[in-house]
Formats: C-alpha cells, sequence, structure tokens
C-alpha cells in the first residue's frame, strides 16, 4: 500500500503548524490507525512533496522522525516501510538510544561548560555566539538541528578537555537526531534559544558554575521533553 493511494487525492497544503509536523502527524496516524498496516511502503519523497505541497526537505525531516520512534524503516534503494503500528519505549537514534544518550550526556557537558567558561578562547566565544545568532535566525529545521550540534561541540572543544570534545563529537549525529523529533514533536526550539543564552553568557563572564547550572538545566529541559514522548508512548 502506498501512502498516496490510501490518502486523499490532490495536494494537500499545510498551514498554521509546522508543515514539518503536520506530515509527520499525518503519516502517524496513518501508521497508527492501520491505514498503512506493517509491511506496507510508503510512496517516495517526490510523491509525498507533491501530495502535501511540501518541499522533500520537510517529507525528510517527517521521516526521519517517524523512524526515530521506531515506526518506518528505510531501506537503500528500496524505499520506506512500516514496521511497527506504535511507537517504541525510546528513540532510535542510529548506534544510540535517546535514553542512553540523556542518561550521558549531563555526566559530560555540564563539566566541559564549567572548564570553557575558564578556558575559552576569544577565538571560540566568537564562534559560540556566531551560531547561537545563527540559530536564531534560522528557519529550516534540519540546518537549525545542525546548529544546535555545532554549539554543543563547541563548547565541548571550549573545555580545553580532549576526551569531552572527542566523545561529543562521537555522539554528534545521535544528538541531531534526537533534537530533531523532540523538536519536531514537543516544539523545544525557542526555548532552547533562551537556554543557550544563558550558557553561553555564563561561560563569557568566566562563571564556571553558574555554565554548568546553566549546561544542567537546558539537558534537563531536553530530558524532560524526551520523557513526555517516551511516556506518552507508553500509556
Amino acid at each position: 500500500m502506498n501512502l498516496s493511494d490510501s490518502r486523499a487525492a490532490g495536494p494537500q497544503p499545510i498551514v498554521r503548524i509546522s508543515a514539518a509536523e503536520a506530515v509527520f502527524s499525518s503519516i502517524r496516524d496513518a501508521i497508527e490507525s492501520g491505514e498503512l498496516p506493517v509491511g506496507s511502503k510508503l510512496s517516495a519523497e517526490s510523491v509525498l512533496a507533491a501530495q502535501y505541497a511540501v518541499s522533500r526537505s520537510v517529507i525528510r525531516e517527517a521521516l526521519r522522525s517517524c523512524a526515530a520512534l521506531g515506526l518506518t524503516q528505510t531501506q537503500t534503494g528500496k524505499g520506506t516501510f512500516v514496521i511497527a503500528a506504535r511507537a517504541g519505549g525510546d528513540l532510535v537514534l542510529g548506534a544510540f538510544s535517546a535514553r542512553s544518550l540523556m542518561e550521558a550526556r549531563p555526566h559530560i557537558e555540564v563539566p566541559a561548560a564549567r572548564f570553557a567558561a575558564t578556558r575559552a578562547t576569544a577565538d571560540q566565544l566568537t564562534q559560540l555566539r556566531g551560531i547561537i545568532e545563527a540559530m536564531e535566525d534560522e528557519d529550516d529545521p534540519e540546518m537549525w538541528v545542525a546548529l544546535d550540534a555545532s554549539f554543543h561541540a563547541m563548547i565541548a572543544a571550549a573545555s580545553g578537555n580532549g576526551v569531552f570534545a572527542r566523545v561529543v563529537n562521537d555522539i554528534r549525529d545521535a544528538m541531531v537526531n534526537q533534537s530533531e523529533t523532540i523538536n519536531l514533536i514537543t516544539g523545544r526550539q525557542h526555548p532552547s534559544h533562551a537556554e543557550h543564552r544563558e550558557i553561553l553568557a555564563a561561560i563569557e563572564t568566566g562563571d564556571a558554575d553558574g555554565a554548568a547550572a546553566a549546561m544542567a538545566a537546558h539537558l534537563a529541559a531536553v530530558d524532560e521533553a524526551l520523557t513526555l514522548i517516551l511516556g506518552a508512548e507508553k500509556a
């Protein structure tokens, strides 16, 4: 079964809410209602883009979130298939699960922020400011989550601790996937701007305790959003 065959014919323009969120919700509803049963194949990105009257990048974002929830799987050269009728108990983020990621990140990024407050170079501070400004001006969700990962990676680098920098770099792809899905489902993008500003302000003033506390608060908010998603799936 193709999504284009089972859904209403003709373009369905998306308005008022995020286009990716609307497409994601539509595909997810079709899967969870049984309209798209396990084993069925979704239409090609180009077909879905025409059906929903959105860009292919919007379709890709929605499909990545479906995959992160364990609903679909994309097979190279074959297409995207429904693999579960309900979302799993965790997000699938490549080599790491979302829960594993959130258990580990505070032990890495909180001390990294603390060290960055006393070790960041002027160039690194400039780069952090530039990343935040770019994030606040960015409308493309895919680019936004890439910048988000860059912000966290730059703080790890500014810590002057090569272990922190290496670990954050190794989990960077998973962080991008997690951020994209959480933002799509819970709307965390704008709150993140303020939280990032607080982290940077503490680092800029050399406030090690403040930087650590701001990073801990930011990660706690992300974890809360994740818990809402996973809790909803278990309910």
